[in-house]
């Protein structure tokens, strides 16, 4: 009898054991693996679809070089607006694969490949996420997984169907296989409904043999560039610090790309004529005088210089519907002011975030940061102003640039070999020119709002030194040994009314990205045109700031179908 009870015992014991380890499988089980609902046969070949058209779009990323940029602004905590930039940083930069997609060097070389020429790019990354920046942990933001986005590595949940602008989409759950594998997506996809290409990609990356840090959360945004064919455009990235629940987000950055298909500029012959049979010249007068050839040799500096920073993918390609209203602004200043300038200011963008202008002879540049971030038409003359006093005042360019050799350099040394920012004294000239020619134009009566946007520049300034530090031309923000971060502009700042944060119906700034969008393979133009929305809270403005990226996606269409948008006459309104 005892014996009898001690097998029974011993066999209950082994059972206990037996399910232990069961569930202790199960319980491991149930980590690596997610109970997911059947896809339907119409789902399946979606992503079936989607999986070869993945490999299409990285086999095209291994054949461009587009330019690209990283802004990142670290935040803290603010009692009127949640949170506010407390530093920020820009990282100019140029993306080559080289070949490395798909290689095992692709999670182990952080020297060369994906950034050709830029390996400065990668440190001070890593400098700014504040982590062990792994090289493939930005280049995975662009690709879903550049060698294993297939059935075997990853499941997929049907969510269901929405429109991103005027493109249809699925939307799709996608978990690795098994959940804790290493370098793999996690997250949210985005197809679109015709040719199944990945349109958005949302969430992040598993732990690697970095650590959770060599990863973040991004918003991965691609366009219809080329017909058939979604390349990765803007990329929101945020994190939040989980260590303090008051201060919700550590940082956010954007990462824009442009630039797949850069080309060179190409010009008409300005003196081509139709050739006439039997004609003489007998024009009179047509020889060249020594001040005419000293105006031509300026042309031909500015005409190189332009075309440099063009080819490089630093200046947009001419655009007659954002060109066109810089040169309105432009224009009513030289008219309400008398200005004898015999031949027209032209302008241009340049592609950049950094609050920049300058001017290359008869052409004015504004970053595309400063023209987002500009509340109204007032505020956009206060700083064109600045560059036309240059030009008004005869401050010219440096002629060196006249000869081609000189700018036959790297794309990636544009910033530092074409440096065009004036010097103090002329700076100083072109600011007391401003003011006289904003005091006679029709925007004399409304420079509270320009005013207001200084102010508010000026409060932020020392947070914000990676956006109010020029790149190549002029700042708005003085730079002086005493570090106080006065404006050029101060006569403008001061007539602006006293900058109150808290005053929801006071927009001294727009974030960045609210007037400008860029088509990433032509390297144009154009302008947003936004729904105003009321503020409610103090917290809506974010001035300056980086945010949350929304696009409205279409189709591509061929030039020749596009219909040309009128230039406008007047800007934007304000959010």
């Amino acid at each position: 009898m005892v014996k009898y009870m001690f097998s029974s015992r011993r066999i209950i014991c082994s059972l206990l054991l037996v399910a232990g380890a069961l569930s202790a499988q199960a319980k491991d089980k149930e980590k690596n693996t997610t109970v997911l609902n059947p896809l339907t046969a119409e789902q399946s070949a979606v992503i079936d679809r989607s999986i070869g058209r993945e490999k299409i779009t990285v086999q095209a990323l291994e054949v461009h070089t587009p330019v690209l940029e990283t802004y990142l602004q670290n935040m803290k905590p603010d009692p009127v607006t949640l949170t506010t930039p407390a530093s920020d940083l820009y990282i100019p930069g140029r993306l080559s694969f080289e070949g490395q997609i798909g290689s095992k060097e692709f999670k182990q070389n952080t020297q060369s490949g994906y950034f050709k020429g830029s390996s400065s790019f990668l440190g001070n990354l890593s400098k700014a996420f504040k982590m062990e920046f792994q090289s493939a942990g930005f280049a995975q933001m662009l690709v879903l997984d550049t060698t294993s986005f297939d059935r075997q590595h990853y499941a997929f949940q049907y969510v269901g169907r929405e429109f991103l602008g005027d493109v249809r989409t699925y939307i799709f759950d996608v978990t690795p296989i098994p959940m804790n594998a290493k370098a793999r997506f996690l997250g949210r996809i985005w197809i679109e409904d015709q040719n199944s290409n990945i349109v958005r990609m949302n969430g992040k990356y598993t732990g690697s043999d970095f650590g959770e840090k060599a990863f973040f959360h991004f918003d991965n945004w691609r366009t219809n560039i080329q017909p058939g064919l979604w390349l990765p455009s803007i990329v929101y990235i945020e994190e939040s610090n989980a260590k303090n629940a008051e201060h919700p987000i550590a940082f956010k950055a954007q990462t824009r790309i442009w630039g797949y298909s850069l080309k060179l500029p190409t010009h008409e012959d300005a003196n081509a004529s139709v050739k006439v049979d039997n004609a003489q010249d007998e024009s009179q007068g047509q020889d060249i005088s020594p001040l005419q050839a000293s105006r031509m040799w300026v042309n031909q500096a500015e005409t190189n210089i332009l075309d440099r920073l063009q080819s490089a993918g630093l200046i947009a390609i001419p655009s007659p519907e954002v060109d066109g209203l810089l040169e309105t602004v432009v224009n009513n200043l030289i008219v309400t002011n008398n200005i004898p300038i015999q031949e027209q200011i032209h302008c241009r963008v340049l592609m950049t975030d950094p609050l920049e202008s300058l001017s290359v002879g008869n052409t004015i540049l504004l970053s595309r940061g400063l023209i987002d971030t500009l509340p109204d038409e007032s505020s956009l003359a206060a700083v064109l102003s600045f560059q036309l006093a240059h030009i008004v005042l005869g401050h010219k360019i440096d002629t060196k640039f006249a000869f081609n050799d000189r700018l036959l350099f790297p794309n990636e040394s544009a910033f530092e070999r074409i440096p065009m920012g004036h010097t103090l004294e002329d700076n100083l000239a072109a600011a007391t020119k401003a003011t006289e020619l904003l005091k006679n134009s029709p925007y004399k009566d409304k420079l509270g709002s320009a005013g207001l946007y200084l102010r508010q520049l000026h409060a932020l300034a020392p947070a914000l030194q990676g956006l109010t530090t020029p790149r190549i031309g002029d700042g708005l923000v003085r730079e002086d040994k005493e570090g106080k971060g006065d404006l050029w502009l101060s006569a403008v700042e001061a007539k602006g009314p006293k900058l109150d944060i808290a005053k929801v119906d006071q927009v001294p700034a727009l974030p960045l990205g609210s007037r400008v969008r860029i088509d990433s393979w032509t390297d144009q133009v154009f302008l947003l045109h936004i729904k105003p929305m009321a503020y409610y809270t103090a917290r809506d403005k974010m001035p300056f700031e980086v945010t949350p990226v929304a696009l409205r996606l279409t189709r591509y269409t061929t030039p020749a179908a596009a219909t040309p948008a009128a230039a406008p006459a007047t800007a934007a309104p304000a959010q």
